[in-house]
C-alpha cells in the first residue's frame, strides 16, 4: 500500500520561510518523478515544482521561481520544498505527489498525500 505523507506546514509571516517534507512508502521512490502542488480556497489545484527521479532536473513555476527550491533524498524516500520569501498569495494546502512522467500535469500523478496547510500572514 502506497503512503504519501506531507509535513512542515504552518503559519508564517510574509517574508518568512518554511520547509515542507514528504515521505513516501510502498513504492520504489527513485522510479518516480515527484511534484509539489497547491490549492487555495476557491481555486483549482496548481502545480508548483517537480523533480526528476534522480534530482537531475527540476522545474518551478514562475510565481515561485527564485523563492522555492525542490529537492529529494532517495536514500530516505523523502521529498522537500524549501520555501523562502513567502507571500500571502502562497497560502494554500500543499500536496506532494508521485508520477511516472516528468512535468506538472496533474492527471499524470498517481499517488497523492493528504496535504499540509501553509498560511502566510501579511
Amino acid at each position: 500500500q502506497v503512503q504519501v505523507v506531507e509535513s512542515g506546514g504552518g503559519l508564517v509571516q510574509a517574508g518568512g520561510s518554511l520547509r515542507l517534507s514528504c515521505t513516501v512508502s510502498g513504492l520504489t521512490f527513485d522510479d518516480y518523478t515527484m511534484g509539489w502542488f497547491r490549492q487555495a480556497p476557491g481555486k483549482e489545484r496548481e502545480g508548483v515544482s517537480c523533480i526528476s527521479w534522480n534530482g537531475g532536473s527540476t522545474y518551478h513555476v514562475a510565481s515561485v521561481k527564485g523563492r522555492f527550491t525542490i529537492s529529494r533524498d532517495n536514500a530516505k524516500n523523502t521529498l522537500y520544498l524549501q520555501m523562502n520569501s513567502l507571500k500571502p498569495e502562497d497560502t494554500a494546502m500543499y500536496y506532494c505527489a508521485a508520477g511516472p512522467m516528468y512535468g506538472l500535469r496533474i492527471a499524470e500523478y498517481n499517488y497523492w498525500g493528504q496535504g499540509t496547510q501553509v498560511t502566510v500572514s501579511s
